[in-house]
């Protein structure tokens, strides 16, 4: 009996050590509401054949994307502590709970953190892009048109994945990596190295490694990757810079493959993907101001004056108007170029307007409409082959979701 009582305290001991040493927290968002979007696009000689599509109905991610994720930490002793992410998208829309592909699996890594010095983790996780841009929009990367900077739409090119609010994201199913317009968002096969946040100074560097090794045949893809971020706070000014490259080799692919979907660029074959990003934000008090800029380029490896390139820039503002009530304003300009080609480049706008009603910490209501331009697209079918082609062509979309988003 006395050794039953024994094992029973010592067990409960060791338990309760072991919570105490580690935790496991279960989080996520859902997102449901009522969405409409329009596109008219004008393609063929002269911009003679129009084309008109309009959705709309009740659906999921209008703000934000719907997912659940597990998040770990142990203590490891001597501010040491390890740590684990994992994240899935959930699929509101469709049969099926958990999305399937790189795309569903937004975010799986693992990591050891050192207090006073920083961090180190490996897997699939956010670019230093992405993670200075959630923080510098003033839309907070919505699933709406508009935003030129996280151009979640794309431009003239796949029509039927454009109007949908939140589609037209490229996926390159061997790297793992997803991707808007402007930059890669995440990618599998990295390390990332964070450093603690000093004298208002944090510095990030991305390093992806995966395909092949370079003394086999075997292994017909290698994609590598590196990259950067380095942000400054001070007071209520906030300043980032990042730079991204990613390279992809594919044996016996020559084809120079830039993903050029009118205004789209997707990771493509035999390519260098260089990206950068500088945004700065102020909080006024009664109003916070962000700016932003991003520069895209995806070049073919074997020659450099085949290439296409996006360049655009944003202002937003964001303020309290009430207790609960946030508004938000966004507009953009930009540019898309293929170098080698004799093309017209591809002039593109766009805006956002939007606001936030919080019933609780976790739950709120919002309404976000949006609008986007491309004119004198003629790269639109060329799709990086250097030829021109006749006609010039538009590409408009307009959209808007009203919905309820709460996060656990």
């Amino acid at each position: 009996m006395k050794k039953s009582l024994f094992a029973l305290a010592a067990a409960g001991a060791f338990a309760g050590a072991a919570q105490a040493q580690s935790s496991v927290t279960v989080y996520g968002l859902l997102d449901y509401g009522y969405g409409s979007a329009q596109q008219r696009s004008n393609t063929g000689a002269a911009g003679t054949t129009i084309t008109n599509q309009n959705t709309s109905g009740f659906s999921g991610n209008g703000e934000s994307t719907s997912r659940i994720g597990f998040r770990g930490t142990e203590d490891l002793g001597g501010g040491t502590r390890a740590f684990f992410t994992v994240e899935a998208a959930l699929n509101t829309d469709q049969g099926g709970i958990l999305n399937s592909g790189a795309t569903g699996n937004r975010q799986t890594f693992l990591g050891l953190a050192q207090k006073g010095l920083g961090q180190a983790s490996i897997g699939i996780q956010y670019t230093p892009i992405h993670e200075a841009a959630s923080v510098t929009d003033a839309g907070g990367l919505n699933n709406q048109n508009g935003n030129v900077i996280y151009d979640r739409t794309g431009g003239y090119g796949a029509a039927s994945g454009q109007v949908v609010a939140g589609s037209g994201v490229g996926l390159n199913s061997v790297s793992g990596m997803s991707t808007n317009t402007s930059y890669t968002i995440r990618s599998t096969n990295m390390l990332m190295l964070k450093s603690e946040r000093m004298s208002g100074v944090q510095a990030k560097v991305m390093l992806v490694q995966g395909g092949k090794d370079s003394n086999t045949t075997t292994q017909t893809v290698d994609n590598f990757g590196v990259g950067g971020s380095l942000d400054y706070t001070w007071n209520k000014l906030f300043v980032t810079a990042s730079y991204q490259t990613f390279k992809n080799t594919t044996l016996g692919g020559g084809i120079f493959a830039p993903g050029y979907n009118g205004a789209g660029i997707t990771p493509g074959v035999n390519t260098g993907d260089t990206q950068q990003y500088y945004a700065a934000t102020y909080d006024f008090g009664i109003l916070k101001a962000y700016l932003q800029y991003v520069n895209r380029k995806v070049v073919n490896t074997s020659d450099n004056t085949n290439y296409v390139s996006r360049s655009a820039q944003q202002i937003g503002v964001r303020a309290p108007i009430a207790k609960s009530v946030e508004v938000w304003a966004s507009g953009g300009t930009g540019a898309i170029n293929a170098g080698g080609s004799n093309l017209t480049p591809s002039k593109f706008n766009g805006w956002q307007i939007g606001s936030d009603y919080s019933l609780s910490k976790r739950t709120n209501l919002y309404a976000i409409y949006g609008q986007t331009a491309t004119s004198s697209n003629q790269m639109a079918t060329a799709y990086g082959t250097n030829t021109a082609t006749t006609g010039a062509n538009s590409y408009n979309a307009n959209s808007y979701a009203v919905g309820v988003r709460h996060t656990f």
